[in-house]
């Protein structure tokens, strides 16, 4: 008899730290625009894990790069300079392809299991350090966001816009376990999500900057 075929084994479970920068660096990635092509690919939805990465802001480069550099997958960071009148930077990650298949795990990974901690009611019993990893992992969702998203900042909102569905989502019941209530809305090619100014915006903050001093990278 032939022998039983084995299923796919899953991968590795991750341990917080390592599923907090993991799960941070997939929110940056998806804060940033869908690449053009392939058109099959459903509006709002994003990979998680392009080869090249672009930011045209140098901290979320920066911040990705370290947290990478965290996770045992070097990159190439490359700038570009462009404009005419009105000068800007374009920042580009290139991970290399020998270290595509790790990265590629571990962000997946990372962004599955971090998207189910927030997204996942309530667990009883659930242990202390688990409820305090979630905490930890709503605010890297908003620190990502924050610094890779579009600020969209008013009188008596932050708000920021990005262009998945999903990281909305994340967003939303992040700050609900934050203690912050946040609206989610469709905007001009993309969606909104905003807490109120005052208490709320400075509750957001305040989380999101807990791991915002970046670490010195070679």
């Amino acid at each position: 008899m032939p022998a039983p075929v084995r299923p796919a084994s899953a991968p590795p479970p991750l341990d917080w730290t390592t599923l907090a920068d993991a799960f941070e660096t997939a929110c940056l990635l998806r804060c940033m625009p869908p690449p053009a092509t392939p058109a099959h690919r459903q509006a709002g939805q994003q990979p998680v894990r392009p080869t090249t990465i672009e930011f045209n802001r140098e901290e979320a480069a920066r911040r990705t790069r370290q947290l990478l550099d965290r996770l045992d997958v070097p990159v190439r960071h490359e700038v570009a300079v462009g404009g005419l009148r009105r000068r800007y930077e374009l920042h580009r990650l290139h991970v290399e392809r020998e270290h595509r298949p790790a990265y590629g795990a571990i962000v997946e990974n990372g962004w599955r299991r971090g998207r189910r901690e927030l997204l996942g009611g309530p667990v009883p019993g659930a242990s202390t350090a688990r409820r305090l990893w979630r905490t930890r992992l709503a605010a890297a969702a908003w620190r990502a966001a924050l610094l890779a998203g579009g600020r969209h900042v008013r009188r008596h909102i932050l708000g920021v816009r990005i262009t998945d569905r999903e990281l909305g989502a994340v967003l939303v019941r992040g700050a609900a376990l934050l203690d912050v209530p946040a609206l989610l809305r469709p905007s001009t090619g993309c969606y909104l999500v905003s807490v109120a100014h005052g208490r709320d915006r400075d509750r957001i903050l305040r989380y999101a900057a807990e791991e915002a001093v970046p670490r010195p990278v070679a």
